[in-house]
């Protein structure tokens, strides 16, 4: 190696490990601990057979740029230089190798992939198209990794925990955020494979509403479920007079809201059996969706096309 060019990239060094830091654009959040000690037992009696790679970021201060596995398992084996190959990578060039890298010698987490695609879009400042083509994969391969990212933390845990693969993941996308968690734990519970988590999605999404889908579990404390509970019995006797009223009910924006859906005749009126007004109580507490405009003859506003009106209550 010429002095006057001590470290050109391209060239192999034996560098202190400990002048070694590593990537901060590492998408791999666990490691295997058991492998990388078998790996540093085989480095300690074969040698490390494939350098890392690294880039300068000062002074006699090298950053990782691949090798991620190896560098864990030469500090374990308590190596005090490692070899290396220097690299002159910017930012966005180190943090798609390490990607690539971990794409092609060990499967990653599929969330920990979505998290690493992410993150060389944003540094690479491209579209999905484009940056599809440069890690060589589909467009839609790479969309549907990150749709991945649309489930909660906690959904992403409970998966890597079970260690549910990408397409069960997927699978669930279809359903409700709400309903995802509940899917997601039958499938882990009963070990279901990819077929048969579709059919659970599909059979959950081909559920038949009935008239009280609110019956459904919702965190609640216990006066604002009496206070359902109360719908409902007023919307269970509206059914058994005849009035095919419906109910949903759901969480959202931090609020329960519950709704009812009753039938309207053509001249607006309800048939048969109209509702008596809510007490004042009741009035203080519900938000309708669209409230009534008055008129001259004070009628009932005007129906929607599909034959119902809508009463929307929020419970904060």
């Amino acid at each position: 190696m010429s002095r006057k060019e001590p470290q050109k990239p391209g060239r192999v060094l034996l560098l202190p490990i400990d002048s070694i830091e590593p990537s901060p654009y590492q998408a791999r959040t666990a490691f295997d601990e058991p492998e990388i000690a078998a790996l540093a037992v085989s480095i300690l009696q074969n040698g490390l057979l494939q350098p890392i790679s690294v880039r300068r970021v000062g002074l006699r201060k090298y950053q990782l740029v691949a090798g991620e596995r190896r560098l864990r398992a030469c500090r374990l084996a308590k190596l005090e230089k490692i070899p290396a190959i220097l690299a002159d990578f910017d930012d966005s060039e180190s943090a798609a190798l390490g990607l690539l890298e971990n794409l092609q010698r060990s499967q990653l987490d599929p969330f920990d992939t979505a998290r690493g695609i992410k993150e060389v879009i944003r540094l690479w400042g491209c579209t999905q198209a484009e940056a599809a083509r440069r890690l060589g994969l589909s467009q839609p391969a790479l969309a549907n990794k990150l749709r991945l990212l649309t489930l909660t933390p906690e959904q992403q845990d409970l998966c890597t925990a079970n260690h549910l693969s990408e397409r069960h993941a997927r699978a669930v996308l279809r359903l409700p955020e709400s309903r995802r968690t509940a899917a997601l734990e039958k499938i882990a519970r009963d070990n279901l494979s990819v077929r048969q988590a579709d059919k659970l999605v599909e059979s959950m999404l081909a559920a038949p509403k009935g008239p009280s889908p609110c019956r459904k579990t919702i965190p609640m404390v216990r006066d604002v479920r009496f206070f359902v509970n109360t719908l409902q019995h007023a919307v269970d006797l509206m059914t058994q007079k005849g009035i095919a009223a419906t109910t949903s009910c759901d969480k959202r924006d931090g609020c329960l809201e519950y709704i009812v859906r009753i039938p309207v005749g053509s001249d607006g009126r309800v048939v048969p059996g109209t509702p008596a007004p809510p007490s004042p109580a009741a009035a203080q507490t519900a938000v309708p969706a669209a409230p009534a405009v008055p008129t001259e003859a004070a009628r009932p506003a005007a129906a929607p096309a599909d034959g119902t009106e809508d009463f929307a209550v929020q419970l904060l």
